[in-house]
């Protein structure tokens, strides 16, 4: 075979098949978008974001971006994509998702020793290959690795935050700037005083969930807490969490940040907001924060479920499946 499947046409799908085409190698790569879509992607490009449009620190003084810097000097198709597409996030290297896909595809598309193949892959191929399709890999898929698993899946909740324009955002209640005076002043803050934030709190874990009986035993992914769940671990968690008022010339009680998520500058997500409230509801109870009072949501929160593997047991130190030395696995389902 003269030739190497990847599976998924998600970051790690793109950047595997990338990284393999540029040696010389050709790829067959499986993405099943357009024919189908998982419950948190809704565009038809390669490599879509569906949580933050955020990679986190682009400083070399920590490991985030230290681990960024180096990816630029072994040429990620990813980093420079997201270079290219970035929009203000202070010390944060965040894109514009839409221009992020669109230009991510644009390089596998001319690539020609990339061949694109649009359908749902049911069955692990022969050969070598490479499984991509992270948390939210189909369920005909997701059968045939848990029958090369056997017991050792796992899985958690994850959720995603909300997005609203700015031309909808009261500006007279909020104000721009970076904690600690870190950027260029390019997150819009929102703060709220004692009384404000109170009637918010009571009202946001008070406030109805989708399908709430489906996580509510555990399995809540720690790093992505949905905004209600960590409120109803106290009061003051989330003035000591995504609303914490610290950092700033003046002093408040609760801040809500807004980053911004695509290139005009016309739609910003809500920092820390990912949430499971009902539509409805996400309206009604962000809509008690001041500056947003007025504001149009153009994307509600999402909760999916994410299926991953055991790899420590499972894989070895290339990420190749110790029962199976053609499969190799890439990515969140990792």
């Amino acid at each position: 075979m003269n030739y190497i499947n990847v599976i998924g046409g998600g970051l790690a799908g793109s950047e595997a098949a990338y990284q393999i085409a540029k040696r010389g190698i050709k790829v067959k790569l499986y993405e099943m978008k357009p024919v189908k879509f998982s419950p948190a992607h809704s565009n038809e490009d390669l490599a879509e974001i569906v949580c933050s449009n955020s990679f986190k620190s682009n400083s070399i003084t920590n490991a985030c971006g230290l681990l960024k810097e180096e990816l630029r000097r072994l040429d990620s198709l990813l980093i420079k994509c997201a270079d290219m597409t970035k929009v203000p996030a202070g010390q944060a290297l965040a894109v514009d998702r839409e221009k992020f896909s669109k230009l991510v595809t644009k390089y596998i598309e001319e690539n020609e020793n990339i061949e694109i193949i649009k359908e749902e892959v049911t069955e692990i191929p022969s050969g070598i290959t490479i499984i991509a399709t992270g948390p939210l890999t189909s369920e005909k898929l997701s059968l045939k690795i848990q029958e090369l698993m056997g017991t050792e899946k796992l899985f958690f909740y994850d959720a995603a935050a909300p997005i609203v324009t700015k031309e909808s955002i009261d500006m007279n209640n909020a104000f721009t700037a970076d904690r600690y005076g870190k950027g260029d002043s390019d997150y819009i803050n929102c703060p709220m005083t004692k009384e404000e934030y109170e009637i918010f709190y009571n009202e946001l874990i008070n406030a109805e969930v989708v399908e709430k009986h489906s996580f509510e035993n555990g399995g809540l992914f720690e790093g992505c807490m949905p905004i209600e769940e960590m409120a109803r671990r106290g009061e003051k968690t989330l003035t000591y969490g995504p609303l914490k008022p610290v950092g700033f010339d003046k002093k408040y009680y609760a801040v809500v940040q807004l980053r911004q998520d695509n290139i005009e500058g016309t739609l910003y997500n809500m920092v820390g907001f990912q949430t499971n409230l009902k539509f409805g509801e996400q309206k009604r109870v962000f809509s008690l924060i001041p500056a947003l009072k007025n504001a149009e949501f153009v994307k509600y929160g999402v909760m999916h479920r994410n299926t991953y593997i055991n790899s420590t047991k499972l894989l070895d130190e290339t990420y190749n499946l110790k029962s199976n030395t053609n499969i190799y696995f890439a990515g969140q389902i990792s």
